[in-house]
Protein backbone atom coordinates (compact mmCIF):
# COMPACT_ATOMS: atom_id res chain seq x y z
CA UNK A 1 0.00 0.00 0.00
CA UNK A 2 1.13 3.59 -0.48
CA UNK A 3 2.71 5.32 2.44
CA UNK A 4 -0.03 6.70 4.71
CA UNK A 5 1.32 10.12 5.47
CA UNK A 6 -1.92 12.05 5.91
CA UNK A 7 -0.55 14.36 3.24
CA UNK A 8 -1.79 12.89 -0.06
CA UNK A 9 -5.14 13.81 -1.58
CA UNK A 10 -7.50 11.76 -3.76
CA UNK A 11 -7.31 12.84 -7.40
CA UNK A 12 -11.07 13.31 -7.41
CA UNK A 13 -10.64 15.99 -4.74
CA UNK A 14 -7.72 17.55 -6.59
CA UNK A 15 -8.95 18.40 -10.11
CA UNK A 16 -6.30 21.05 -10.78
CA UNK A 17 -3.34 19.09 -9.41
CA UNK A 18 -2.30 21.72 -6.87
CA UNK A 19 -2.62 19.38 -3.87
CA UNK A 20 -0.06 16.67 -3.11
CA UNK A 21 0.13 13.00 -3.90
CA UNK A 22 -2.26 10.27 -5.00
CA UNK A 23 -4.37 9.04 -2.11
CA UNK A 24 -6.29 5.82 -2.84
CA UNK A 25 -9.99 6.00 -3.64
CA UNK A 26 -11.95 4.26 -0.91
CA UNK A 27 -15.69 4.98 -1.17
CA UNK A 28 -17.98 3.20 -3.61
CA UNK A 29 -19.26 6.59 -4.79
CA UNK A 30 -15.72 7.67 -5.69
CA UNK A 31 -15.06 4.39 -7.49
CA UNK A 32 -18.27 4.80 -9.49
CA UNK A 33 -17.24 8.35 -10.43
CA UNK A 34 -13.84 7.04 -11.51
CA UNK A 35 -15.38 4.36 -13.73
CA UNK A 36 -17.66 6.92 -15.35
CA UNK A 37 -14.71 9.24 -16.05
CA UNK A 38 -12.62 6.48 -17.59
CA UNK A 39 -15.49 5.18 -19.72
CA UNK A 40 -16.07 8.70 -21.08
CA UNK A 41 -12.60 8.92 -22.66
CA UNK A 42 -12.16 8.82 -26.43
CA UNK A 43 -10.02 5.96 -27.70
CA UNK A 44 -7.77 5.44 -30.71
CA UNK A 45 -4.56 3.70 -31.65
CA UNK A 46 -1.16 5.26 -31.03
CA UNK A 47 0.20 7.09 -34.05
CA UNK A 48 3.83 7.21 -35.16
CA UNK A 49 6.50 8.75 -32.94
CA UNK A 50 7.99 10.50 -35.96
CA UNK A 51 9.19 13.99 -35.14
CA UNK A 52 8.87 13.62 -31.37
CA UNK A 53 11.42 15.53 -29.30
CA UNK A 54 11.17 16.64 -25.67
CA UNK A 55 11.93 20.19 -26.78
CA UNK A 56 8.67 20.24 -28.76
CA UNK A 57 7.02 20.64 -25.32
CA UNK A 58 9.30 23.46 -24.20
CA UNK A 59 12.41 23.27 -22.07
CA UNK A 60 12.31 21.54 -18.69
CA UNK A 61 11.29 23.06 -16.35
CA UNK A 62 9.88 26.38 -17.47
CA UNK A 63 7.95 28.94 -15.43
CA UNK A 64 6.31 30.54 -18.45
CA UNK A 65 3.69 27.96 -19.54
CA UNK A 66 0.77 30.34 -19.29
CA UNK A 67 -2.59 28.80 -18.42
CA UNK A 68 -1.46 26.32 -15.75
CA UNK A 69 -1.23 26.78 -11.97
CA UNK A 70 1.90 28.51 -10.68
CA UNK A 71 3.01 29.84 -14.08
CA UNK A 72 5.23 32.93 -13.75
CA UNK A 73 5.48 32.67 -9.96
CA UNK A 74 9.26 33.04 -10.10
CA UNK A 75 9.89 29.34 -9.42
CA UNK A 76 10.35 26.64 -12.05
CA UNK A 77 7.91 23.74 -12.40
CA UNK A 78 10.19 21.15 -10.83
CA UNK A 79 10.66 23.10 -7.61
CA UNK A 80 6.94 23.92 -7.49
CA UNK A 81 6.22 20.19 -7.52
CA UNK A 82 8.85 19.31 -4.94
CA UNK A 83 7.34 21.98 -2.70
CA UNK A 84 3.83 20.62 -3.31
CA UNK A 85 4.59 16.97 -2.54
CA UNK A 86 7.63 17.11 -0.28
CA UNK A 87 7.63 17.28 3.48
CA UNK A 88 10.29 18.73 5.77
CA UNK A 89 11.37 20.82 2.80
CA UNK A 90 14.67 22.73 3.02
CA UNK A 91 15.50 25.57 0.67
CA UNK A 92 18.84 26.78 -0.64
CA UNK A 93 20.14 29.58 1.53
CA UNK A 94 18.56 32.87 0.51
CA UNK A 95 15.92 31.20 -1.70
CA UNK A 96 12.22 30.50 -1.24
CA UNK A 97 12.17 28.42 -4.41
CA UNK A 98 15.14 26.10 -4.85
CA UNK A 99 14.73 22.97 -2.71
CA UNK A 100 17.87 21.17 -1.57
CA UNK A 101 16.37 18.48 0.69
CA UNK A 102 13.00 16.98 1.56
CA UNK A 103 11.13 13.84 2.50
CA UNK A 104 8.98 12.28 -0.22
CA UNK A 105 6.38 9.60 0.37
CA UNK A 106 6.56 8.11 -3.11
CA UNK A 107 3.12 7.16 -4.42
CA UNK A 108 4.43 4.69 -6.99
CA UNK A 109 6.41 2.40 -4.67
CA UNK A 110 5.15 3.32 -1.20
CA UNK A 111 8.74 4.10 -0.17
CA UNK A 112 9.74 7.07 1.94
CA UNK A 113 12.68 8.78 0.26
CA UNK A 114 15.03 11.16 2.05
CA UNK A 115 15.97 13.26 -0.95
CA UNK A 116 18.86 15.69 -1.29
CA UNK A 117 19.95 17.83 -4.20
CA UNK A 118 23.31 16.03 -4.32
CA UNK A 119 21.47 12.81 -5.28
CA UNK A 120 18.95 14.54 -7.52
CA UNK A 121 17.93 11.59 -9.73
CA UNK A 122 16.62 9.51 -6.81
CA UNK A 123 13.45 11.58 -7.27
CA UNK A 124 12.27 12.36 -10.78
CA UNK A 125 9.25 14.26 -12.06
CA UNK A 126 6.93 11.90 -13.91
CA UNK A 127 4.53 12.99 -16.62
CA UNK A 128 1.59 10.77 -15.71
CA UNK A 129 0.53 10.86 -19.34
CA UNK A 130 3.95 10.71 -21.04
CA UNK A 131 4.81 13.43 -23.52
CA UNK A 132 5.65 11.01 -26.32
CA UNK A 133 2.27 9.34 -25.70
CA UNK A 134 0.66 12.77 -26.09
CA UNK A 135 2.61 13.27 -29.31
CA UNK A 136 1.42 9.97 -30.76
CA UNK A 137 -2.16 10.64 -29.71
CA UNK A 138 -2.44 14.04 -31.35
CA UNK A 139 -0.10 16.56 -29.71
CA UNK A 140 2.10 16.56 -32.82
CA UNK A 141 -0.60 18.80 -34.32
CA UNK A 142 -1.10 21.08 -31.31
CA UNK A 143 0.19 24.60 -30.87
CA UNK A 144 3.48 24.97 -29.01
CA UNK A 145 1.61 26.75 -26.19
CA UNK A 146 -0.70 23.79 -25.60
CA UNK A 147 2.24 21.36 -25.57
CA UNK A 148 4.01 23.55 -23.02
CA UNK A 149 0.90 23.55 -20.83
CA UNK A 150 0.55 19.76 -20.67
CA UNK A 151 4.29 19.43 -19.99
CA UNK A 152 4.14 21.82 -17.02
CA UNK A 153 0.63 21.27 -15.68
CA UNK A 154 0.77 19.98 -12.08
CA UNK A 155 -2.23 17.79 -12.92
CA UNK A 156 0.09 15.74 -15.13
CA UNK A 157 3.16 15.77 -12.87
CA UNK A 158 4.28 13.77 -9.84
CA UNK A 159 7.62 13.63 -8.04
CA UNK A 160 8.32 9.90 -7.74
CA UNK A 161 11.00 7.29 -7.19
CA UNK A 162 13.53 7.74 -9.99
CA UNK A 163 13.89 4.05 -10.78
CA UNK A 164 10.12 3.60 -11.06
CA UNK A 165 9.89 6.56 -13.42
CA UNK A 166 12.68 5.18 -15.59
CA UNK A 167 10.97 1.78 -15.73
CA UNK A 168 7.73 3.42 -16.89
CA UNK A 169 9.27 5.19 -19.87
CA UNK A 170 6.49 6.32 -22.23
CA UNK A 171 4.13 3.49 -21.33
CA UNK A 172 0.38 3.80 -20.94
CA UNK A 173 -1.51 1.92 -18.21
CA UNK A 174 -1.86 -1.24 -20.33
CA UNK A 175 1.89 -1.84 -20.11
CA UNK A 176 2.88 -0.06 -16.88
CA UNK A 177 1.18 0.65 -13.57
CA UNK A 178 2.74 1.76 -10.28
CA UNK A 179 4.33 -1.13 -8.36
CA UNK A 180 2.24 -0.18 -5.31
CA UNK A 181 -1.10 -1.83 -6.09
CA UNK A 182 -3.03 0.35 -3.65
CA UNK A 183 -2.45 3.48 -5.73
CA UNK A 184 -3.28 2.04 -9.15
CA UNK A 185 -6.91 3.19 -8.98
CA UNK A 186 -5.85 6.76 -8.17
CA UNK A 187 -3.16 6.66 -10.87
CA UNK A 188 -5.77 5.60 -13.43
CA UNK A 189 -8.01 8.50 -12.43
CA UNK A 190 -5.16 10.97 -12.76
CA UNK A 191 -4.29 9.60 -16.21
CA UNK A 192 -7.95 9.97 -17.18
CA UNK A 193 -8.14 13.52 -15.79
CA UNK A 194 -5.24 14.58 -18.00
CA UNK A 195 -6.82 12.84 -20.99
CA UNK A 196 -10.09 14.67 -20.42
CA UNK A 197 -8.57 18.12 -19.77
CA UNK A 198 -6.38 18.11 -22.87
CA UNK A 199 -8.69 16.01 -25.07
CA UNK A 200 -6.03 13.38 -25.60
CA UNK A 201 -7.50 10.00 -26.56
CA UNK A 202 -6.23 6.85 -24.88
CA UNK A 203 -5.77 3.44 -26.46
CA UNK A 204 -8.56 0.93 -25.98
CA UNK A 205 -6.11 -1.32 -24.13
CA UNK A 206 -5.19 1.49 -21.74
CA UNK A 207 -8.86 2.26 -21.09
CA UNK A 208 -9.57 -1.43 -20.35
CA UNK A 209 -6.64 -1.62 -17.94
CA UNK A 210 -7.74 1.53 -16.11
CA UNK A 211 -11.26 0.15 -15.73
CA UNK A 212 -9.85 -3.17 -14.55
CA UNK A 213 -8.46 -1.38 -11.49
CA UNK A 214 -12.09 -0.81 -10.47
CA UNK A 215 -13.32 -4.27 -11.40
CA UNK A 216 -14.95 -2.79 -14.50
Amino acid sequence: MPASDGHSVSPLKNPDGTKPGLAPLTSEADKAAARALIRSLATKGRGPKTGYDRDEFGYAWMDTADGVPWARNGCDTRNDLLKRDGQDVRFRKGSTCVIVAMTLHDPYTGRTIQWTESHATTVQIDHVMPLSYDWQMGAAHWTKDKRERIANDPLNLLPVDGAANSAKGDSGPATWLPPSKGVRCAYSVRFAQVSRKYEVPVTAADQRMMLKQYGG
